[in-house]
């Protein structure tokens, strides 16, 4: 499919979608995010296709942003209709992460086709991005998820659903103390669906796939919408784009303050709490 992303097809009538740059740990540049959707999309209009998988190489599902890739999309715009790509400042950052970011992720949360993501090792905060728009998650029993970027003087990342994946009173502890959620603890709160032995991730995630795969698609894509309906019935999409501007708020206050879009100690506390175990229960 591309430099970052592999299909594969371990099942008829499921395409497995792999992140693969795992020397990176999956850390999303621009082009992994573009190459991605091109893979959901080709998947989404593929008749054979009922259920998508979502899947990564190498020990951690995904590090998050690649912070060194630069914030230029590698293609034309295809989540929204954005003007000021090309601006300075605030103004293009803003445009960019409506289109790469909450665009592109609010773009998988409506594809008309089951989906069922399988994590393992570390997902860190652009990592749950990926993770969170898909139907169901199953994870390994090593798997960990934080946010941790308040450090960087933001609110969260960019598709900000913490609320409805973690609940309000938990969704404020992950983010004030940054801290990573086992993959059980995810499970309690409901943000997962299964939690396996790291060795029977593939084949659970493949059969649970097949179940799906079983139903009709007319049915599964009507339950699907009606779920999704119901949650901007409840304020989500609203929320989504709030949150976002709150988000481009924080980088713009970084960069009068620092001349940059996140604050230079940020990866220093994040590096700090880690060694200090902070990042987990």
């Amino acid at each position: 499919m591309g430099d970052f992303i592999r299909r594969e097809d371990p099942a008829p009538g499921i395409a497995r979608i792999v992140l693969a740059r795992p020397e990176m740990r999956n850390a999303q540049s621009p082009e992994l995010l573009y190459e991605l959707d091109a893979a959901f999309a080709h998947a989404t209009a593929d008749s054979d296709v009922k259920v998508i998988v979502l899947a990564s190489d190498g020990p951690d599902f995904s590090s998050g942003h690649d912070l060194k890739a630069g914030f230029t999309l590698p293609c034309a715009p295809v989540a929204t209709l954005q003007s000021g790509l090309d601006a300075g400042g605030a103004e293009g950052h803003y445009a960019f992460e409506c289109e790469a970011y909450l665009g592109l992720c609010k773009r998988w949360r409506d594809i008309p086709k089951p989906t069922i993501a399988q994590a393992q090792g570390r997902t860190i905060a652009g990592g749950l991005m990926l993770l969170w728009p898909m139907d169901i998650i199953v994870a390994a029993d090593d798997a960990t998820f934080s946010d941790p970027v308040t450090a960087f003087g933001v609110n969260g990342i960019e598709y900000f659903t913490h609320a409805w994946e973690l609940g309000a009173r938990k969704a404020k502890e992950i983010l004030f103390t940054g801290r990573a959620m086992t993959a059980a603890e995810a499970r309690d709160v409901g943000m997962v669906n299964h939690v396996v032995d790291a060795t029977e991730l593939d084949a659970f995630t493949v059969e649970l796939a097949a179940t799906v795969a079983a139903r009709p698609a007319f049915g599964l894509r009507l339950a699907k919408e009606s779920i999704n309906r119901g949650l901007d019935a409840q304020g989500q999409s609203t929320a989504l784009d709030s949150a976002l501007a709150l988000h481009n708020l924080g980088h713009a206050h970084n960069l009068a303050q620092h001349g940059q879009i996140v604050h230079p100690a940020g990866a220093d506390v994040i590096r700090a709490a880690a060694q200090r175990r902070e990042l987990t229960p």
